[in-house]
C-alpha cells in the first residue's frame, strides 16, 4: 500500500470520526426552518468607461398565458416549439422591471422610474445613493412602469431632479386622457426639457430614436472613453419571444409594423458592432449582448465583461 493510500484512508477515517452536529445534522436542523423562497439581486453594478452604471431591480412579477402578449401572429405550436428550444415554460413568463443608474461623476442620471416611486427609491438607497442625490431623470417612454415612479404621495420622488423625455413622446401622451400621464407626467412640465433623435442628455449620453412601441420611444447611447453601452428601454420585451423573433408581435406595442422595423434595426447594429446594452425587461441584471441567428437574433447574457 502506498504512502499516498494510507494518508488518504486516514483523511477519510478522521472525517468519518467528526459529530454529526457539524454535517448532516446541522444541514437536516437548517432545512427544518421556513423556506426562504426564490431570491433574486436587486443592484448590479459595472463600468462603461468612465461612467458607473447600476441596474436596479425595482419589481418582478410571473405573468400566466404569455402568448397573449408576445407572438400574437403566430401559431401556437411554433410559439411552444420557441419556447421548449430556449428551456422555458410555455405557460408562464417571469417579468422584471429594471431603471438604470448612471453617475457620470457630476450628474446621476435616472433612467425610468418604475411602477412606484417608493420601491424604486428604495433600490436607489440599495445602490448607495439617496433619491435626493438624483440630479436628472430621464424618461424613454411615458408607459406606467416607467413612469409610476414619478411621484410618492403626491411629490416628487426625486425633488431635486430635472426632468428629460422625448418631445414626440410627451406631444403624443398630452393629448390623451391618460391618467398615468396626467397624475406622473404632467405636474412636471414645467421642469422638463425635450429631446428629439440625436440630442443629447449631456455630454457622452444621446437619444436615439426607436418608435412604435410608443410613438416616441427612446433609447439612449451611453459614450466614455471609447466605451458604448446603449440603454435600449422596451426595444424588446422579452430575450426570446421579442428579442430573438423581433417580427413577433408584442401587444404592448402601440405601432406593431414600426416596433418591429425599430427591433431590425437596432438589434442588427448591436449585433454588427458586438455592443453591450440594457433592457428594462430583460432577465436582471438586464445587461447583454446580441448576435445574429438565423433570420432572427440571440441574447447572449453579461457575464463579467463589464467588471474589467
Amino acid at each position: 500500500m502506498s504512502e499516498h493510500s494510507m494518508s488518504r484512508r486516514s483523511l477519510l477515517a478522521g472525517a468519518a470520526a467528526l459529530p454529526m452536529a457539524a454535517g448532516l445534522g446541522a444541514t437536516r436542523a437548517s432545512a427544518g426552518g421556513h423556506m426562504q423562497g426564490a431570491q433574486i439581486p436587486r443592484v448590479s453594478r459595472f463600468g462603461v468607461g468612465d461612467f458607473e452604471v447600476t441596474t436596479l431591480l425595482v419589481g418582478s412579477r410571473t405573468v400566466e398565458e404569455p402568448q397573449g402578449i408576445f407572438g400574437m401572429n403566430v401559431d401556437a405550436d411554433e410559439f411552444a416549439a420557441v419556447s421548449q428550444e430556449a428551456h422555458i415554460p410555455v405557460d408562464k413568463a417571469q417579468f422584471f422591471f429594471t431603471p438604470t443608474l448612471v453617475n457620470t461623476g457630476s450628474e446621476l442620471i435616472l433612467f425610468d422610474t418604475g411602477l412606484n416611486g417608493a420601491a424604486t427609491a428604495q433600490a436607489v438607497e440599495m445602490a448607495g445613493y439617496s433619491a435626493d442625490a438624483v440630479t436628472h431623470v430621464v424618461l424613454t417612454h411615458m408607459h406606467g412602469d416607467h413612469i409610476g415612479g414619478l411621484m410618492t404621495d403626491g411629490a416628487e420622488t426625486f425633488g431635486n431632479a430635472a426632468y428629460i423625455t422625448g418631445q414626440a413622446e410627451f406631444d403624443h401622451w398630452s393629448g390623451t386622457d391618460n391618467e398615468g400621464f396626467a397624475n406622473n407626467v404632467k405636474p412636471l412640465a414645467e421642469k422638463m426639457t425635450f429631446l428629439g433623435d440625436g440630442d443629447d442628455v449631456t455630454s457622452g449620453i444621446s437619444a436615439m430614436a426607436a418608435f412604435g412601441h410608443t410613438p416616441g420611444h427612446m433609447t439612449y447611447m451611453l459614450d466614455s472613453n471609447d466605451q458604448q453601452l446603449l440603454i435600449f428601454a422596451d426595444l424588446a420585451n422579452h430575450y426570446v419571444w421579442s428579442l430573438a423573433h423581433p417580427d413577433w408581435e408584442v401587444r404592448f406595442d402601440m405601432d406593431k409594423a414600426a416596433a418591429a422595423a425599430s427591433r431590425r434595426k437596432v438589434l442588427g447594429m448591436l449585433a454588427s458592432d458586438g455592443m453591450p446594452f440594457i433592457g428594462y425587461h430583460m432577465p436582471f441584471p438586464g445587461v447583454g449582448y446580441v448576435e445574429t441567428r438565423g433570420d432572427g437574433f440571440h441574447y447572449v447574457p453579461h457575464s463579467y465583461q463589464l467588471l474589467l
